[in-house]
């Protein structure tokens, strides 16, 4: 009976250990809330201080403190870590806010993440600075990029679109307000189209026009047209919409200047027209010319694109470009659009070129993590604007059918806009919704 016992006991526990490593790599959520969280969280209490003194982020105490140290409390004088102001558990990992004490910078703690995350053993450490003094520490347990899952609260609202998601486990958030225009470059297969997709999916619920520039015939835009306002499919097109659009620009500029407003949003609700995106889905079929008789064509289409790119954010046209790359040898024009293009994400490139294209002008810490993207995971991206921060995001995987199907559920919220009205796409016929005709009975011969 004790041998039985002791078998059950010894296949119990090694079920239970082999369980928890099932959970670990298939279930890393669960596992991170049952087992990682208490003990990140007891080894981040216990070693603390000690960390914080290897790392070099510890300073000398004030005058006042270091004389009462050694007068009232009879000890020995100790450099002085950042105050731990609040932890708190997450379901990805854990947040540390920290009050820097006179002497440390953001900086430091963030050139120190890398020893910080092995000392602590988690994936990751970011930092973030918060206001002025107090920094917090964003530890995830498990790469959460991994396997995507968005958090539940990521809605679109208000212009922003949740489109990704960071390697912090936060919601990458495309917010047109605060970034009005933006720059997606990546090889092929590397998740671009993706990227467009999430997109197309959070703005098809938002009371926006979508207006489509895909010069390969609509292949990757044109399943979209029960949401899109308008669509050019061709180079042609392409020239006579962005005439079109930079016509509505300045027609938003005279009713602006008419009522004395700044710009779309200071308007009143009944007179402030609807706001616009434009998605080009590859920028380079703009600027190529086959023949001398096709330059005009593109001087056109620059030239409109480079105006909105400039303008046209005040007015609530905004610009949402794709590219495999995107630099001036592509032609007249090119590095001045792009340096108008705040946003940037720029996902597996062939060479790194094309990364430095995307992000040497607005963060050049992130084109070797751009460079060294995986083949193996598409829709890994490097994402950055022009505040110099940047990180790794991730989109999650949708299919071409959800899309459409959010897009013709909100088919109903395309505004009216009669300038668009001639570039409006037929939409095709749902087959979900076609109903086959019935066959008829034949006559009863006598």
């Amino acid at each position: 009976m004790t041998d039985l016992s002791t078998w059950l006991e010894a296949s119990g526990a090694i079920a239970g250990a082999g369980g928890v490593a099932y959970m670990k790599v298939r279930a890393p959520r669960a596992y991170w809330r049952l087992v990682g969280l208490p003990v990140t969280w007891g080894r981040f209490a216990s070693k603390y201080r000690t960390t914080m003194d290897v790392c070099g982020l510890t300073v000398q105490p004030s005058g006042f403190r270091a004389f009462m140290v050694r007068n009232v409390a009879r000890s020995q004088v100790q450099p002085v870590p950042p105050k731990v102001r609040r932890v708190r558990g997450t379901s990805t990992g854990l947040r540390v806010t920290l009050r820097l004490p006179a002497g440390l910078e953001p900086a430091d703690i963030s050139a120190a993440s890398e020893r910080l995350r092995h000392a602590w053993g988690v994936h990751a450490v970011n930092v973030i600075t918060t206001k002025p003094g107090y920094v917090e520490l964003r530890m995830t347990g498990f790469d959460v990029l991994r396997r995507v899952q968005m958090p539940r609260k990521s809605m679109p609202h208000d212009l922003v679109v949740p489109v990704a998601l960071r390697d912090d486990g936060t919601a990458y958030e495309r917010d047109y307000r605060k970034v009005p225009q933006a720059l997606t470059l990546g090889a092929t297969l590397s998740g671009k189209s993706m990227y467009q997709r999430n997109l197309i999916k959070g703005l098809a619920q938002l009371p926006v026009a979508l207006v489509g520039i895909d010069c390969k015939r609509g292949v990757e835009q044109s399943r979209y047209a029960a949401r899109l306002s308008a669509l050019a499919t061709n180079p042609d097109d392409a020239a006579s919409l962005v005439d079109v659009l930079v016509a509505e620009m300045e027609d938003r500029f005279d009713l602006l200047a008419k009522h004395g407003a700044s710009d779309l949003w200071s308007l009143p609700e009944h007179l402030r027209p609807a706001p616009v995106v434009v998605l080009v889905d590859e920028i380079a079929e703009l600027f190529l010319i086959s023949s001398k008789k096709d330059e005009e064509r593109r001087e056109r289409i620059v030239t409109g694109l480079i105006r909105m790119a400039q303008l046209s954010r005040a007015v609530g046209i905004y610009l949402e470009i794709c590219g495999q790359r995107f630099g001036s040898e592509l032609g007249r024009g090119a590095t001045m659009l792009r340096a108008q293009l705040t946003g940037r994400v720029v996902h597996r490139v062939n060479d790194k070129q094309t990364a430095e294209m995307g992000l040497s002008d607005v963060a050049p810490e992130a084109v070797p993590a751009a460079c060294l993207i995986p083949a193996d995971r598409p829709g890994l991206a490097v994402a950055a604007d022009s505040s110099g921060g940047w990180s790794r995001i991730r989109t999650p995987q949708i299919s071409e059918d959800e899309t459409v199907s959010v897009c013709r559920e909100f088919a109903h919220m395309i505004p009216d806009l009669p300038a668009l009205e001639p570039f409006r796409p037929a939409v095709p016929l749902d087959p979900t919704q076609i109903i086959p005709p019935m066959p008829t009975e034949a006559p009863a011969i006598p």
